[in-house]
C-alpha cells in the first residue's frame, strides 16, 4: 500500500513539474517576437532600450524584442522592408526616405534636443563658425554636412570656399585630430565626454546655437507604415516599454549605465558612467513627457534641407511622426 502511496505521489509531482513547465512555454510563446535595429553600434543613446530588456519592460508588455545590428544595410533600410520592426534613425534620414516614398515614421524622439556640433581641440584656437576659414573639416561625405557648414558660416560672414572639406570615413575624431584635420562633427554626449576623460579640451560650436531649424530629433524611434495599420497594438506595447526604459535611465542614470555594460561589456565603464549622467536631462529635456515631438521641430527642418538644396520632392511633415503611441500621461 505504502508502495502504491509513493508512486501516486511521485506521478503527481511529475504531472504537476511537466504543467508548469507548459504554463511556462505557453507563457513565452505568447510573447510577441520583434527587433530592434541600432543605427550605430551600442552607446548611451540606446540605453533605455537595454534597460527595458534588462529590466523586464518588454515582458510586461507581451513582447520578445531582439536588439540587433545594422550591418551593411543600415536600420532605415531594415525598418522599411519589413526585416526588422523598429529601428534607431534620425529626422534627417526619415525625411529623406518619405519624399522618396519610403514609408518610414518616427514614434519617439529619443533626444528632445540636438545635441551635436563641430568640435575642434581648443589648441587649434577655432571658437567661432569665422574661424573655419583656411582650416581643413573631416566629414563623411553627406552633402548635408556642407550645408550646414555652410548655415553656420553664414552667420559670420565667413567664406566657405576658404574651408577645406575631406572625406575621413570612419576615422574616429581623436584619430581625425592627429592627422591633418582641424575639426569634425560630434556628438558631445559620446565624444565630447570622452574628450573630457582624456583630459582633451575641446571648443564646441552646437548647431542649436546658430540656428533653430537645425534643432531637429536625433536620434528618434521608427517603425514603417505598414507596422502601425497591421499591427498598432505591438507599436503601442513596444513604445510603452521603451518609454519607461528611458524614464528610468533619466531618474537612474548609474543603475542604468551599468545594464547597458552588462549588456555590451567590451564599452568605457567610465565613459559610459560619465555619458550617462550628461544625457540623463537631456532625453526629455524640456518636453512634457519623454518621446514626444513636435510638429514645427519637422516642419522647420524640412524647409531648410529644401532652402539648402538637401531635400528635392514634397514632403508632409504631419506623416513623418506621431505621438499617438506613446504612454498617456499619468498612466500606469
Amino acid at each position: 500500500m505504502k508502495k502504491w502511496l509513493i508512486i501516486m505521489v511521485a506521478a503527481l509531482i511529475t504531472l504537476v513539474g511537466c504543467s508548469a513547465k507548459e504554463d511556462k512555454k505557453e507563457e513565452a510563446s505568447s510573447e510577441k517576437k520583434v527587433s530592434v535595429v541600432l543605427d550605430w553600434t551600442p552607446n548611451t543613446n540606446h540605453t533605455g532600450l537595454y534597460v527595458a530588456q534588462k529590466l523586464g519592460y518588454f515582458k510586461e508588455q507581451g513582447l520578445d524584442v531582439e536588439i540587433i545590428l545594422p550591418g551593411d544595410a543600415g536600420a532605415d533600410q531594415l525598418v522599411a522592408s519589413g526585416k526588422s520592426e523598429f529601428g534607431v534613425s534620425i529626422q534627417e534620414g526619415i525625411t529623406q526616405a518619405r519624399v522618396q516614398g519610403v514609408p518610414l515614421v518616427s514614434i519617439a524622439a529619443i533626444i528632445q534636443h540636438n545635441t551635436s556640433g563641430f568640435a575642434s581641440l581648443a589648441s587649434k584656437g577655432i571658437t567661432s563658425p569665422k574661424d573655419y576659414e583656411g582650416k581643413t573639416y573631416g566629414g563623411w561625405g553627406a552633402p548635408v554636412e556642407q550645408a550646414v557648414l555652410q548655415s553656420l558660416m553664414q552667420t559670420e560672414n565667413a567664406d566657405i570656399n576658404k574651408l577645406d572639406i575631406v572625406n575621413a570615413g570612419d576615422i574616429d575624431f581623436f584619430t581625425m585630430m592627429q592627422k591633418d584635420i582641424d575639426f569634425a562633427w560630434i556628438y558631445y554626449a559620446w565624444t565630447g565626454i570622452e574628450a573630457e576623460l582624456r583630459g582633451e579640451k575641446l571648443n564646441m560650436q552646437y548647431l542649436t546655437d546658430y540656428s533653430e531649424q537645425l534643432d531637429y530629433y536625433t536620434p528618434v524611434l521608427a517603425t514603417n507604415e505598414k507596422m502601425i495599420k497591421d499591427n498598432p497594438d505591438v507599436v503601442k506595447a513596444f513604445v510603452a516599454a521603451t518609454a519607461k526604459g528611458y524614464e528610468y535611465a533619466i531618474a537612474h542614470p548609474s543603475e542604468a549605465a551599468d545594464i547597458l555594460l552588462e549588456a555590451v561589456p567590451d564599452l568605457d565603464k567610465e565613459l559610459v558612467h560619465k555619458s550617462q549622467e550628461w544625457l540623463a536631462g537631456k532625453y526629455q529635456d524640456d518636453a512634457a513627457q519623454w518621446g514626444e515631438q513636435k510638429l514645427a521641430v519637422w516642419e522647420n527642418y524640412a524647409d531648410w534641407m529644401t532652402q539648402n538644396n538637401v531635400l528635392e520632392g514634397d514632403f508632409n511633415a504631419q506623416q513623418a511622426f506621431t505621438n499617438d503611441f506613446l504612454p498617456k500621461k499619468g498612466a500606469k
